[in-house]
């Protein structure tokens, strides 16, 4: 039996733990003793775990942080990079986001396509590989994270403690080979707001986002208007609405009004995929607020600063270069009250530019506004040049097991694992021309797709440590 045939025997398995792993709600929440990102992420990494122990592999848990198991022998090791938590769901879903439905021979859920399909695919590919009965010339091990999506304590914790593979990749991008991603960059813009409020309406909080990395699809200002300033506030209103395609909307009680605003999240790799409603929902409150105050004029700041800009031009930092292309700024999270305001930047520079010269962009066009700068987490871009035998052997792969003998290697804005170590690159699991659903409500991963990379991805490790 060949390796697809192995496979096509596990489909009804592969189908059932995506599902299993799906309904695990492993959004990061407060640690405890043994579980550093919370009770449900820690239940993700025991259940790959178990399953791997199942599958008769070699497990390992690290202070509840990460774990790996491994089949094989020899020097060498090659790694499988994965990730268990997700962002949160947030709102709009068809269908349950901790479901694990399938409906029209899609697997619905936050996680269905990252990262959760494509690690129990990587499980898989491994246990095919295991069973065709050949020697490996080299150790295979898959390497469980558990919060990516955040600020990666969890392979920095891991590889402090465990030697990193020989060599990697990391089902959690796009095919063929991503061989360069841009550098990280997340940083604080805080400004003191001196004054609360003038004329006839007060804003007393404005919060939206829920992570740096993904495009605000929710965003809200409480604002305090007086009884004779509410008419002209409801006519500017539904003169937006009526002349422009903003998703808002209002709810009034006595002199409170709610102003919600509605996006459409992507992931903050690709800010241009989504509707950011801080921006949508800033451009509305400076139309309808007086003047003269420092709400008022951070708001106006922040509209020409950034705006529905995506690249970062009118705040210092339109940059790019010829291997990645344009830097990309996401603005994914705004707490603001009557004291401060704080906007969150996601931030995707290419590949050889530095952050220093992007951050003084930013402080250059923000001089004399009283706006601080604070990083607040930062990661170095990846290149692997394409000469690279590990990029060479999975275009290989790719290209044999779908037939797609044009497609290149490519860069991306996105990061993933493979630039925690050397010697690593993304490889899949998104096909070119593929709708990119993650960090978007209804992400799902197609049954036929799910089934295809798992054997695209028990190839790639046959091929790398036959």
């Amino acid at each position: 039996m060949n390796i697809n045939q192995l496979v096509e025997k596990y489909k009804n398995d592969i189908i059932k733990h995506t599902q299993e792993l799906i309904r695990i709600k492993s959004t990061e929440k407060q640690g405890m003793p043994g579980k550093p990102f919370g009770e449900e992420v820690n239940q993700a990494l025991e259940y790959v775990l178990k399953l791997s122990e199942d599958m008769g592999f070699q497990t390992l848990n690290l202070d509840g942080y990460a774990g790996h198991a491994e089949i094989g022998q020899g020097d060498e090791t090659l790694g499988i990079l994965v990730h268990l938590d997700v962002v949160p769901e947030g709102d709009g879903w068809t269908y349950p986001p901790y479901g694990g439905e399938i409906h029209n021979d899609r697997i619905y859920g936050r996680g269905a396509s990252d990262d959760k399909g494509p690690t129990i695919a990587a499980l898989f590919a491994m246990k095919a590989v295991k069973e065709l009965g050949v020697e490996l010339g080299k150790k295979i091990r898959i390497i469980f994270g558990t919060n990516e999506e955040t600020n990666w304590d969890c392979m920095k914790h891991y590889f402090r403690k465990m030697k990193a593979p020989d060599m990697a990749f990391t089902p959690d991008s796009d095919f063929p080979v991503i061989f360069a991603e841009k550098g990280i960059l997340v940083l604080n813009l805080v400004k003191k707001l001196e004054n609360k409020s003038s004329g006839g309406i007060e804003v007393l909080e404005i919060k939206g986002g829920n992570r740096p990395n993904m495009v605000p699809d929710s965003c809200k200002a409480i604002l305090k208007i007086r009884d004779e300033s509410i008419d002209d506030f409801i006519n500017k209103y539904e003169e937006l609405k009526a002349n422009t395609s903003s998703n808002l909307s209002i709810e009034i009680d006595q002199e409170r009004v709610v102003v919600i605003s509605e996006g459409v999240s992507a992931h903050g790799s690709t800010p241009q995929s989504g509707v950011n409603a801080i921006s949508q929902l800033m451009s509305f409150l400076e139309l309808v607020l007086d003047s003269n105050f420092s709400t008022y004029n951070f708001i106006k700041l922040y509209n020409e600063k950034l705006g529905a800009e995506v690249n970062g031009e009118s705040i210092g930092c339109g940059l790019e270069d010829d291997v990645t292309g344009k830097l990309t700024l996401n603005v994914g999270m705004i707490e603001l009250n009557s004291e401060e305001a704080k906007l969150t930047l996601d931030i995707r520079h290419p590949v050889k530019l530095t952050k220093e010269k992007v951050v003084n962009g930013i402080i250059d066009a923000l001089a004399g506004t009283g706006i601080e700068v604070e990083i607040d987490n930062y990661m170095d871009p990846l290149y692997v040049p394409l000469d690279n035998p590990l990029v060479q052997t999975l275009m290989k792969v790719y290209r044999e097991e779908t037939g797609d003998t044009t497609s290149q290697p490519i860069t991306t804005g996105g990061g993933t694992y493979a630039r925690s170590m050397k010697n690593a690159v993304a490889f899949g699991p998104g096909f070119p021309g593929q709708e990119d659903v993650a960090h978007q409500k209804d992400e799902y991963m197609s049954i036929e797709h799910l089934i295809k990379i798992t054997k695209i991805y028990a190839k790639a490790i046959y091929e790398l440590t036959k």
